[in-house]
């Protein structure tokens, strides 16, 4: 039986759906302006907050004990939905990431990002005393490394480095020792910079495509991009940001000025150049603080968190969404290589939605446990 506890009601925290509902809303509007006719995604959208909404009110009241008592079933389900996928998903713009389910279509390894969260918070407790030992951290690491690697082949590099995101965030806050730490880092930075110059010099990266690789290539050299459709989305979102000034077109010109709707994607991970555009630097602005006030809450609850468990899910959740709305605001400004990924609860799309309100679910359910709390 699912464990419903009886909370308090007094210390259910009735702002994050506020601000989880404000910001779905201001993406929803921005979603429906640039879509076309033939296109649905505003309704996509509607649906999905509706349902986000309630799956945020169940997963809330769940005890996140309980959830985390089936992290080898919910490890199992994700390997078993990852490999549907790469045996019978649907293939979109060259990346198979999607299984139909008649009636959506449902992208799992939006989901894996929850899944292993959950799993990596209950094995970092089980290793609580034991982090720093070679097999806890070979053991942790291979197994975000499955998944990781499955999602990694459909193709989907972003996704993926948003989980080894999680992954070395959450290790870091479970305790791990800054030993193995600075040498990972006296080892790690210059690696990423050697990864880069071998991506200049054009050699092949195993685990990168060549059209990943001309993305990189053509970021860091955007004066000798002779392709024309490798910075045009980057190129033309930093165009219409910054024709929206300082309050938008929306309030000045109207919605029939707005060019955003011409770069492809714009409703999902080019979503705030439409937010740029329309609302200008001022709504921008506002955007970024509304999502940084999310994160701050879900640092904040994990600093007042009943144990161990409650503090590594709210890091995690925290970790996600601070990864996801840096990288996804920096491509569209193009001081990053063009990937994408979803702004959380702003970008189009029921996966993302979905998983974003679960995440929200699990930490809200940390909050109405959390110590140091009266009446």
């Amino acid at each position: 039986m699912i464990q419903f506890k009886h909370y308090n009601i007094k210390h259910y925290d009735f702002s994050m759906i506020f601000l989880v509902i404000l910001l779905s809303g201001i993406g929803a509007y921005l979603v429906r302006m640039v879509q076309t006719e033939e296109e649905n995604f505003f309704t996509k959208q509607i649906f999905g907050i509706i349902l986000g909404i309630c799956i945020v009110i169940i997963v809330s009241l769940i005890d996140y004990h309980f959830i985390c008592q089936f992290y080898v079933i919910l490890y199992i389900i994700n390997l078993g939905l990852l490999v549907a996928v790469r045996l019978v998903g649907d293939t979109i713009n060259n990346s198979k990431r999607w299984l139909d389910l008649i009636v959506f279509q449902f992208q799992p390894s939006e989901l894996s990002k929850i899944f292993i969260i959950i799993v990596l918070a209950k094995l970092f407790t089980m290793f609580k005393d034991k982090m720093n030992k070679f097999y806890v951290l070979l053991f942790t690491g291979i197994l975000t490394a499955i998944p990781t690697f499955f999602i990694l082949i459909q193709t989907n590099l972003s996704t993926s480095i948003v989980i080894m995101f999680i992954f070395v965030i959450m290790i870091f806050a479970a305790g791990l020792s800054y030993k193995i730490i600075l040498p990972v880092l006296i080892l790690g930075v210059p690696a990423v910079f050697g990864l880069f110059w071998c991506i200049e010099q054009n050699y092949d990266i195993f685990f990168l495509t060549n059209y990943q690789q001309n993305r990189i290539v053509s970021f860091l050299n955007p004066e000798l991009d002779t392709s024309s459709d490798i910075m045009y989305q980057q190129e033309n979102s930093v165009q219409v940001i910054g024709s929206g000034n300082l309050i938008g077109k929306l309030l000045t010109e109207g919605k029939e000025s707005l060019q955003s709707d011409t770069i492809p994607v714009s409703e999902s991970d080019f979503i705030f150049s439409v937010v740029g555009e329309a609302l200008g630097f001022i709504g921008g602005c506002v955007i970024i603080v509304l999502l940084s006030i999310i994160i701050f809450k879900c640092i904040s609850i994990a600093r007042h968190a009943p144990d161990y468990t409650g503090m590594l899910i709210a890091v995690g959740v925290a970790s996600m969404f601070m990864f996801q709305v840096f990288v996804n605001i920096g491509v569209a400004t193009a001081i990053l290589p063009n990937t994408g990924i979803p702004l959380p609860f702003v970008s189009s799309g029921l996966s993302s939605m979905i998983s974003s309100m679960a995440a929200i679910g699990l930490v809200m359910n940390v909050s109405l446990q959390r110590k140091n709390k009266r009446g």
